[in-house]
């Protein structure tokens, strides 16, 4: 019996990335279902009740969704970090997990930059900026993203070190990057700090007053993962206690306002998460689920399950 797709997108793929999702379905023989730009959340559950198979962006998959969906079998978040779907329902629920490490790696590498010199540029007001040349970048997490940072950096001339416990050490230093072996060093020594890491457990509310007091004069924390990652209360201490200090993010926090009030220069915060929004990783992390999807039923490939 054929398979039935779902693409559930409350912000919606570019048509390239949906014409390109249909083309690898229809090689397979599997139906693709559409649902796009939705605003009640009772929408996505009565879409999934027949599907087989979905993919999503930042929909939330929660234990009510994924009771509604009968024949489900997987859900591939195109993109990589998938803290949106509920993975312990899922298992309970006998659905696989896949995400698509790497696909938009590029484009939020890209972003993390354009963060940078808004900031160090004063936001293009005229008033005399800062260079990123000679500066030191530090990447917390060297996964996919924080490889394209790496990249990105050298050419514009900095220094780049790194900190991730669970990539060794040989692999970071054949890219040309220093490697740090704790987070405190990290901050201590980074002139702009490009945050990678995940959302879980250990890691929210991580990055707070003790470890961006540590950063130099004129540092600036660029964050292109979650906000859940930041103690607020602690970066806006830290705001306060200096004039130096600037916040870059594509993940507006719920401190929003108060930040404004007193660091306007020193602050910028896109109003939607950016990160992936470009038609490349649109295309590129959309067709890569489809791909997934496909060897899932066909081959049983579970390479990506992160559940």
């Amino acid at each position: 019996m054929s398979k039935t797709v779902l693409i559930a997108t409350d912000k919606p793929f570019a048509k390239a990335a949906v014409d390109g999702i249909r083309n690898v379905l229809d090689a397979a023989g599997y139906r693709l279902a559409l649902l796009e730009g939705y605003t009640n959340p009772q929408a996505l559950r009565d879409a999934v009740a027949d599907v087989d198979a979905m993919i999503v962006r930042s929909d939330l998959v929660s234990a009510d969704v994924l009771a509604a969906a009968k024949n489900l079998k997987i859900v591939v978040r195109a993109g990589a970090g998938y803290d949106n779907v509920d993975c312990a329902a899922a298992t309970a629920t006998n659905v696989v997990v896949m995400n698509t490490p790497g696909q938009n790696a590029n484009a939020v590498a890209e972003l993390a930059f354009g963060l940078m010199l808004q900031l160090a540029r004063k936001k293009y007001t005229g008033k005399a900026g800062t260079e990123l040349r000679g500066k030191t970048i530090g990447i917390h997490a060297f996964g996919a993203v924080g490889r394209c940072v790496a990249t990105i950096a050298k050419g514009f001339g900095m220094r780049i070190v790194a900190h991730d416990p669970f990539i060794s050490p040989d692999a970071i230093a054949r890219l040309g990057v220093e490697v740090v072996d704790s987070v405190e060093a990290l901050y201590s020594q980074s002139d702009y700090l490009s945050l990678h890491i995940p959302a879980n457990d250990k890691t929210k509310n991580s990055i707070g007053h003790a470890l961006l007091s540590q950063m130099p004069k004129g540092a600036m924390l660029v964050n292109t993962a979650r906000k859940e990652v930041i103690d607020e209360a602690g970066l806006v201490q830290v705001m306060k206690e200096r004039e130096d200090f600037r916040y870059a993010t594509d993940v507006m926090p719920a401190c929003d306002a108060e930040l404004k009030s007193f660091a306007d220069e020193r602050y910028f915060a896109t109003a939607k998460k950016m990160g992936a929004q470009t038609a490349e990783a649109n295309i590129q992390a959309g067709i890569a689920a489809a791909n997934q999807i496909v060897a899932f039923f066909e081959k049983g490939d579970l390479t990506f399950k992160v559940n």
